[in-house]
């Protein structure tokens, strides 16, 4: 059952560059995103940044008022609800934010931080606050003398698990969970993650979660949706997307992530050419750098191929039951990633050797 549901989500944002007022520039952050998140579940946005996955996450809360689209909430369109329902709606959905420690007031203790929105929504009055404090500090795994100390005597960490237990102050249904371990070291990632996963199996709470290393998306997340200058062009389950990629961008980036074996070898992706700005958008396919050269084209007589991308933006295509992409030629990205890069240099020669057969039997048939 999908608790949030966002449909063709837009949001640009307006300014003006050069000098003596400059002339107006429209930053297309976010353009026509739409997915869906189940309850209790792990949903994952990927991408460079830049890419406008921080937008998507704060345009969910509401916190940044969308152009265009609907982002509804178990059948509940958030744009036809009035400040005050948004309010009391709230407490279903709240946020973990990249830094922890800008997120905290440095002049609040602990305690007071966590009890304010237990007090303003009127969950706890009286010592029964200080009873619920407590208990969010252990759920975390912090002691509960932590609530008499402030923001900038605990580590990165132990500000991290803090703003943990204030967005599970209210009991939300809905976590955005911006960049929440990036600022983080590898092992205090780990403890993070696996604090957030046993949460999510405790209290069935869902998580978007927004991230741009693969590697901690693929450890946390069940399904994912990676995006690229505002769009999402592939979407589906973290293992189908990670393991058989259908679109180039998809397959760059899990070439890019890092595996943890030295003794493994690994194909680089090269991209070509300029990355495109959100404020000038290429007009074709958003994605067309990795481009081979026109001679290469030339030969493989595979230029049609190509002029396909740039006739115009590709259309969301359903490639298997579950994954979706925005790309013309999918199936080559799906074929490509099947074999390593050291198993194609292995049946290159064979594959050169069936081709010389192959020519050679047409030409004794032809005389």
């Amino acid at each position: 059952m999908s608790i949030l549901t966002v449909t063709n989500l837009v949001k640009h944002f307006h300014t003006r560059v050069g000098a003596f007022g400059g002339k107006p520039v429209t930053v297309r952050a976010v353009d026509g995103v739409s997915f869906h998140v189940n309850a209790g579940e792990a949903f994952g946005v990927v991408g460079e940044s830049g890419c406008g996955k921080s937008t998507v996450g704060r345009a969910v809360l509401h916190l940044i008022k969308p152009d265009a689209g609907t982002i509804t909430m178990d059948g509940v369109d958030l744009a036809d609800l009035r400040p005050s329902q948004l309010r009391a709606l709230r407490p279903r959905m709240q946020m973990i934010f990249q830094d922890p420690y800008s997120s905290l007031n440095p002049k609040q203790k602990v305690g007071a931080a966590l009890a304010e929105p237990i007090r303003v929504h009127g969950r706890a009055t009286g010592e029964a606050v200080d009873q619920v404090v407590a208990a969010l500090l252990e759920e975390v795994g912090l002691p509960t003398e932590t609530a008499d100390r402030y923001p900038h005597e605990f580590s990165g960490g132990q500000r991290q698990r803090i703003a943990i237990a204030r967005a599970l102050a209210l009991d939300p249904d809905l976590i955005v969970a911006d960049e929440a371990v990036s600022a983080l070291d590898v092992s205090i990632q780990a403890q993070v993650l696996k604090l957030m996963k046993e949460l999510m199996e405790r209290r069935g709470v869902a998580f978007l979660f927004i991230s741009h290393d693969l590697g901690v998306v693929r450890t946390f997340c069940k399904r994912l949706a990676v995006m690229y200058l505002g769009r999402v062009v592939e979407s589906g389950p973290v293992g189908e997307a990670f393991d058989l990629p259908l679109h180039p961008y998809t397959h760059s980036l899990r070439a890019a992530s890092p595996i943890p074996d030295p003794s493994a070898r690994k194909a680089l992706v090269r991209l070509s050419g300029e990355i495109p700005s959100a404020a000038s958008p290429p007009l074709d396919a958003i994605f067309t750098r990795d481009a081979p050269s026109q001679p290469t084209f030339a030969k493989l007589k595979l230029q049609k191929r190509w002029n396909l991308c740039r006739a115009g933006p590709s259309r969301a295509i359903s490639m298997t039951q579950n994954n979706r992409t925005q790309c013309v030629r999918p199936r080559s990205m799906q074929l490509r990633s099947y074999f390593s890069h050291d198993q194609r240099n292995r049946l290159f020669p064979f594959a050169i050797l069936a081709l010389g057969v192959f020519g050679w039997s047409r030409v004794t048939q032809t005389y």
